[in-house]
């Protein structure tokens, strides 16, 4: 399991390994956890605090997702569930290539423009997108990411070391008031991005009481 993944395979057939080893699914964020730790070269090695790298971590993971639905589809082998909470290798299904003509999701990740085109406001709401699902806030969806997956992910935004034996909730706090102080509206920051920051300090403050 934690061997590298091959460097000449795309994003799409690493993701199709690390799939198959799994096959309860996990989600968006695990999947790019474990492509980072297996040493993918193909999206950037780098927290996701910034905006811009959460922004092409994303759209690069999600664009190889459906080039390789499309791939399993077309061989029928199997279909693959996407979704940021759970993704999925499942059986195929006839006639499932069908429903491809009909989701403007595919046709936005396919197009490699949007991840050249794509304002910043756009990639405000989508920060504030990712800690809202990962505090489990949309309504209709159920949160199938582990607690320890939640802690990693605020931490990561935080850029605190998780297995630092001096983390507590007081470095949190202190933590939590440098990220605000930087990232205030009147600074020139974003009420996405305190919304953002918010909801993993809710996060962390389960742990660290």
């Amino acid at each position: 399991m934690n061997d590298d993944l091959e460097p000449e395979m795309d994003l799409a057939e690493q993701i199709f390994v690390l799939l198959r080893e799994q096959p309860e699914g996990c989600s968006e964020y695990q999947l790019i956890q474990q492509l980072k730790s297996r040493h993918s070269t193909h999206i950037p090695n780098l927290p996701l605090l910034d905006k811009l790298v959460l922004f092409r971590t994303h759209f690069l993971v999600f664009n190889a997702l459906y080039r390789l639905r499309d791939r399993l589809r077309g061989e029928n082998t199997h279909d693959l569930r996407i979704s940021p909470l759970c993704v999925q290798l499942q059986p195929y299904a006839p006639g499932a290539s069908a429903i491809v003509e009909n989701d403007p999701l595919r046709d936005y990740y396919l197009d490699m423009a949007n991840l050249r085109d794509t304002d910043e406001s756009e990639v405000e709401r989508l920060l504030a997108s990712f800690w809202s699902r990962m505090r489990g806030d949309h309504p209709g969806e159920r949160n199938d990411l582990s607690d320890p997956e939640q802690k990693r992910a605020a931490l990561e935004l935080f850029e605190l070391d998780q297995d630092a034996a001096s983390l507590t909730l007081h470095t949190i706090k202190r933590r939590y008031r440098q990220l605000v102080s930087i990232h205030h509206p009147d600074r020139g920051g974003s009420t996405a991005r305190i919304q953002s920051i918010n909801l993993a300090m809710e996060i962390l403050q389960r742990y660290y009481r």
